[in-house]
């Protein structure tokens, strides 16, 4: 057996942070693709694991440990070589906390809400309303945020609000790049606050909501930068994206880059 086992799903922001820390550290692990949509994150051999029915989780030498944001501090905490992801001085790391706080806060769950309605939307529209609300119901974290999506889609009131998040979300990073003096959030080195973003900005770019930062070059060079990083496209192989999974996401981005 694997000294660790990643359970997570290829499009899931919250699964691309670990795996980014375990591509970066050239950590060795074994990787459980779940399908979401299928319910695997509900079976009892995985709440066994995680009983917030969610991804990711890593299992080490047997022992689960589950939130991305935790499971991305214990891998640096582990395996702080070839480059630590943490500051090292109490006040740093202090700062850096407070950032992923707020980005897990802020703009991890607002990305949900577009990436809800233009992809997975019609899977839940095929079910019968009974279907739906069990659903709903068997979701131990998830339950209240797909009740008020329903079966026609996040209303526009919750939509503009979740765009609201996410345009505050890129002016907070732009101002903080500027007082780091970049290329990261926190300067020159990369740290886990960036690696948390990452997945919310890629998907933003995927979904063609980039024009949030198009008077922003501070982001757009914080993204190249990151792209540029050796763990990048192992994190995001192909299927990862949402225009890769869906061809009608990926005809609008093209139409939209005309």
């Amino acid at each position: 057996m694997a000294e660790f086992i990643l359970y997570d799903a290829p499009q899931s922001t919250c699964s691309q942070r670990v795996r980014f820390v375990l591509n970066a550290k050239g950590i060795p692990f074994e990787e459980i693709k779940l399908d979401l949509f299928a319910g695997d994150q509900l079976k009892p051999d995985y709440l066994a694991i995680n009983p917030n029915g969610v991804v990711p989780a890593l299992v080490h030498d047997g022992r689960p440990v589950t939130d991305s944001a935790v499971i991305m501090e214990y891998l640096d905490e582990l395996y702080p070589e070839p480059t630590p992801f943490r500051p090292s001085s109490l006040f740093d790391i202090a700062r850096m906390r407070s950032l992923m706080r707020y980005i897990d806060e802020v703009p991890t769950p607002a990305i949900r809400i577009p990436s809800y309605n233009l992809a997975f939307l019609p899977h839940f529209q095929t079910m019968s309303e009974e279907e739906f609300v069990a659903l709903a119901e068997s979701k131990p974290l998830r339950k209240e945020f797909l009740l008020t999506m329903g079966r026609t889609g996040f209303p526009e009131k919750e939509m503009n609000a979740a765009l609201d998040h996410l345009a505050r979300a890129v002016r907070r990073m732009d101002e903080t790049i500027a007082a780091s003096g970049g290329p990261f959030l926190m300067g020159e080195p990369l740290t886990l606050p960036d690696i948390a973003a990452m997945p919310v900005i890629v998907r933003m770019d995927d979904i063609n909501l980039n024009t949030m930062w198009q008077d922003r070059p501070s982001i757009q060079r914080w993204l190249d930068a990151i792209r540029a990083h050796p763990a990048f496209h192992p994190t995001f192989y192909h299927g990862a994206l949402l225009t890769e999974k869906y061809p009608h996401l990926a005809k609008l981005k093209k139409e939209r880059a005309r």
